[in-house]
Formats: C-alpha cells, sequence, structure tokens
C-alpha cells in the first residue's frame, strides 16, 4: 500500500462520485447493505464535506415517485437507494411509472455480501444475508430500465456512476439500476487510483431538430389541410413547448386534443383545445399530428379515417419500450418537439397565404365555440352538488378548483373520476399538472412530496380515489411530509371501490353474470375514515359526506397546508 497517499473506501469514493454528478438528494430506504456508505456519508458530514442531501423514506414507493417528482419539477434526474431485492422488488411498479412517463432516475440497491466466512470486511453476519441472493437480482427491474450494471470494483465506481448518469439524462430520459456487493464498497483504494470523469466531458445526448426537408413537407400538408387534428399526452414536459404549441394551433387553425394527458400540454383555456377525447375530430382528420403521446386514441371504439395522413413528432418515436406499437405514421420524426414545433410554425409563416390564414381564423372561432358549449356542460354536471353520503365529484372538484390559485400544482391520479378533475379543475399555467403514465397505481402520493420538495412556494394537491390512496402507502408519504415540512393536500374521492375494474366488467360482458348479480370484485370497505390516517402523522383530517360540507372543509385543509400541516379531505362521492 502507498503510504504517501490517502486511502479510502470505496464507499467514500462512490459518494465522491454521487455528489460530482450534481445530485441534490438521494431518496433513500436503507438495508444492512448500505452500511459502507452510511459510514462514509456520516465521515463526510464531520469533515463538512459537500454531498447530496438525504431523504428517509419509509417505504420505496415513496422514495422512487418522490425522486420522480422532483425530476420533473426541476428537470434535473436524481438518486434512490433500495436494498438488496426487497428493496428493488418494492420499487419495481414505481420504475415502470418511470419508465412510461420517460423519467430520469437512478436506482441503486445492494447487493447480499458474496463472503461467508470473514474473509473480507462486510462478510455475512446475518440471516437475510443467505436469502436475499437470488439469481438474477436485476431482472425484477429489467423491462422498465434503460441501462443495468454491477458495481465489479470500487476503483470504476465514479465511472460506473457517470456512465448511468449519461444514459439516464439521454432522451428519451428513463431510470437506470446500479447493484454493488458490500464488500466492494469496503474495500480501501489509494486517492490516485480513482479518476473522476467531469460532465463536460461526458455530455448526454439530446433530442434536437429535424432537417429542413421534413419542416417542409409537413408544413404542405397542413398549408392544404381542411381538418387537421394534433393529438398529445406530454409534449408540456417542456414547459416552453406549451406556448410554442398554441401560437401553432392558432396560427394553422388546429384543433388539439390531449388524450391521457400528463402534463399541461396547450392552456385549457386555449380556442384551439379540443377537449380529451379525439371522437368525431378523428374520423373526420384529414392531417393529422401526434406529438409526444403514447396512446392517441382507443382503437377498439374510436375509429379513425384511414385517408388521414399522419405525422409523429416524438422524443420516443420509435417506442423501442413497447412490443406492439400500431398507430400510424407517414412521416416519423424522433426529436425535441418544441425545436421541430418552432420550426413547423416559423415555415408555415413564411409560406401562408391569405387565404390559408382566413380558413385557419374560421376553423378556430368554430373550436371556441366548440369550447364554450364543454364550458356550459360542466357548468350543468356541477350544479348538481349530490346527496348526502354521495357527493358530486363535478361540484366538489369545482369548489377546489375555486379555492387554488392557478399557480397550484394538481398530481391526478382520480382513475374513473380523472376526467372530472380535468373538466372541472383546467389548467392554463404549463408545468401544473401530472397526470398518468403507467399502469402502476400509487404514484402521486411520493411526486406531489418531490414537487414540494423543488416548488416550496407552491400550493401542491394530490387527487386520488380510494383505491388510489391504498395503493399510494400514505403513512409512508404523510410521514416524509412531517419529517421534511414538505406539507401537501391529499383529496380522496371516495367512491367505495374500484371504478375502473366495474366498467371494463361491463365493456367486456355488458349482458353478463356479473351485471346481472351486481358482482365485480371491485367493491372496498365503505366505512373508511381517512382523515384519522392524516391525524395519526399529525396532519389536518376531514371527513365529508354532505355537499353542504364540501366548501367549508377545503378552507380549513387550505388553511392548514398554509400553516405547514399536511391534509387529507376524504370526501364520499357518487357510488359505483
Amino acid at each position: 500500500m502507498d503510504t504517501n497517499q490517502a486511502h479510502h473506501s470505496a464507499a467514500h469514493y462512490f459518494l465522491e462520485g454521487l455528489t460530482e454528478l450534481g445530485f441534490d438528494y438521494l431518496f433513500c430506504n436503507f438495508g444492512t447493505d448500505h452500511a459502507p456508505l452510511i459510514e462514509a456519508m456520516a465521515a463526510f458530514k464531520r469533515a463538512g464535506r459537500k454531498m447530496p442531501a438525504t431523504i428517509v423514506c419509509p417505504h420505496e414507493n415513496t422514495a422512487v415517485h418522490m425522486a420522480a417528482g422532483y425530476a420533473i419539477a426541476t428537470g434535473r434526474g436524481q438518486g434512490v437507494m433500495v436494498h438488496v431485492d426487497a428493496g428493488t422488488a418494492n420499487a419495481a411498479m414505481a420504475l415502470h411509472n418511470l419508465c412510461r412517463a420517460r423519467i430520469p432516475v437512478m436506482l441503486m440497491a445492494g447487493k447480499a455480501p458474496f463472503t461467508a466466512h470473514g474473509e473480507l470486511l462486510g462478510t455475512r453476519d446475518n440471516y437475510v444475508h443467505f436469502i436475499q441472493e437470488p439469481f438474477d437480482q436485476a431482472s425484477v427491474v429489467r423491462p422498465y430500465t434503460k441501462w443495468e450494471y454491477n458495481l465489479p470494483s470500487g476503483v470504476v465506481a465514479k465511472e460506473a456512476l457517470r456512465r448511468a448518469h449519461t444514459v439516464m439524462e439521454s432522451d428519451p430520459k428513463g431510470p437506470v439500476y446500479l447493484t454493488f456487493p458490500r464488500e466492494t464498497l469496503t474495500d480501501i483504494w489509494a486517492e490516485g487510483a480513482i479518476r473522476s470523469y467531469r460532465a463536460e466531458r461526458f455530455s448526454v445526448v439530446a433530442a434536437r431538430g429535424v432537417d429542413g426537408a421534413a419542416i417542409d413537407a409537413l408544413a404542405t400538408r397542413l398549408l392544404a389541410a381542411e381538418r387537421p387534428l394534433l393529438i398529445t399526452a406530454y409534449a408540456g414536459r417542456n414547459a416552453a413547448t406549451v406556448a410554442v404549441l398554441d401560437q401553432l394551433a392558432r396560427f394553422a387553425g388546429i384543433r388539439v386534443v390531449e388524450h391521457n394527458p400528463l402534463y399541461v400540454n396547450l392552456p385549457h383555456d386555449s380556442p384551439c383545445h379540443g377537449g380529451l377525447m379525439p371522437g368525431k375530430a378523428l374520423a373526420e382528420a384529414d392531417v393529422g399530428l401526434l406529438v409526444d403521446v403514447d396512446v392517441p386514441w382507443i382503437p377498439s371504439y374510436m375509429p379513425d379515417n384511414p385517408e388521414t395522413w399522419w405525422a409523429h413528432i416524438d422524443v420516443d418515436a420509435e417506442k423501442r419500450a413497447s412490443p406492439m406499437w400500431s398507430f400510424p405514421g407517414h412521416l416519423r420524426l424522433q426529436g425535441d418537439s418544441h425545436r421541430i414545433l418552432s420550426d413547423l410554425l416559423a415555415a408555415l409563416e413564411t409560406r401562408a397565404d391569405d387565404c390559408f390564414k382566413s380558413a385557419a381564423a374560421a376553423r378556430v372561432s368554430a373550436y371556441a365555440e366548440e369550447a364554450t358549449a364543454r364550458r356550459e356542460q360542466a357548468a350543468k354536471l356541477r350544479a348538481n352538488r349530490g346527496t348526502p353520503g354521495e357527493i358530486n365529484p363535478h361540484f366538489l372538484c369545482a369548489a377546489l378548483g375555486a379555492a387554488l390559485d392557478p399557480s397550484a400544482i394538481l398530481l391526478v391520479e382520480a382513475i374513473t373520476n380523472q376526467s372530472v378533475v380535468f373538466t372541472q379543475m383546467p389548467r392554463t399555467q404549463p408545468g401544473t399538472l401530472v397526470g398518468v403514465a403507467g399502469g402502476g397505481l400509487g404514484f402521486s402520493g411520493g411526486m406531489a412530496l418531490g414537487f414540494k420538495l423543488a416548488r416550496p412556494e407552491r400550493t401542491v394537491v394530490q387527487l386520488v380515489g380510494d383505491g388510489t390512496f391504498y395503493f399510494s402507502n400514505p403513512q409512508s408519504t404523510l410521514a416524509v411530509g412531517r419529517q421534511y415540512g414538505l406539507p401537501v393536500l391529499t383529496v380522496v374521492l371516495d367512491n367505495s371501490g374500484w371504478g375502473a375494474v366495474k366498467a371494463a366488467t361491463l365493456h367486456v360482458y355488458p349482458d353478463g353474470e356479473a351485471k346481472s348479480a351486481g358482482e365485480y370484485g371491485a367493491t372496498l370497505t365503505p366505512d373508511m375514515n381517512f382523515a384519522k390516517v392524516a391525524e395519526a402523522a399529525g396532519a389536518h383530517g376531514e371527513l365529508v359526506s354532505d355537499p353542504d360540507e364540501v366548501e367549508p372543509a377545503i378552507v380549513r385543509c387550505l388553511d392548514a397546508l398554509h400553516a405547514g400541516r399536511s391534509a387529507i379531505l376524504h370526501a364520499r362521492v357518487t357510488k359505483l
């Protein structure tokens, strides 16, 4: 050993590497595999050295989704620590969601020690070390990661971390997975043996624009279009795209539909906003644009026009994570939608004549009339307040929307009441909405905390059904909110079960045995009081079942929020 150099554990260099990546936070659910890292963190703290702050989360679902919320809010991926195969398994559903939403998060997990007789520091010294070593730990999350690696030696710790970070931040972004045995982290290395890998030398791959010929071809189609349609879900992942899309739609007279929106893609008060379902417009469109969207429509009951000419503009036009993707695209352009739509708008402005501008303006006027009709219909829906025991969710969401500032951030996971939330709580500012990307329920609680951590000045609201509330690990999210001073309002639209399960059964068997018996396997216990869950964590809780109670309860919840306490508003709404 070279005694002229300082020597440190691999965990020390690993922590240095995480710091060099620029991580603000590590969202952690520690286990026995993390002892070397915990020791290194204590040494860094004693020495006053910079390192990512740790947020300790009682459940992995909270940790991963919290990192995701922070990444969406800031544009910077973060790190998550979980323990061996068990923690990886608990994190797998969250990784599914992050994969589908293309959110960069580095999931790091220990592996069971590989020595059993004291040969190396960190050897097996616990029962679980013998039972937490599967044959292929990474297989638990492999379908949902862009990259995976097991750290073979501390000497390459920083190199592995830089590689993981480069992959996760390259477009299309997504989660990565890195594992490390305990003995690898305890190994000692001289400072001179460890290299650093600076970001400027190992840059990420960023989505860019496309060639001018493709832009001109698309512009030519739009200049001749009479019934143009644009469908999007996540163009608003870049807040700057929202204004560009609005300008393009207004100039070219394009109807914009947000099908299963993940973000605010177009201000909901734009005259070109065509609602949430393509419906009739899909069947009539002559030119269509799919822009940053995974499922533009449901083919089994939304027939499209086989004569429509389609362009597909997407940061992930290839859809490599989907074994089958059967939506049309005569022209597929993988790249940055902000850049591509900006170039398209510029081309149209250069080439458009007065006839085109007049026709486009007429279409925009027609869209505005349709939007007015939708708003009138929304007003009729919320006018019915409901009855005691079954509050109309339209009324409740409208009351909540009226009480919130336009800058409030909504995490919407209400599933069968999703469209109710979007109808009664329209968002006009970019970055004020996050919807459902994956199929793993329970993302919104952790993501809400991540947003609050990144945007402490904003009001953050989680909207869920009673089924999703269970999936959200509410005890864990409430505990984190209390420990780190991150107050969030959770609104539970309790319809006493899984509406999606009942609806799916009726779609497949509209006159079947389940309907005759009224048995759908979807009913959850009707007499829960989620307000008590809030109170157990020192948060404010409200249980409302009468429409007259709704508005005062909302005021009390927001007062608690502004005083620094989380709140749960448990509302019994129209039953299944």
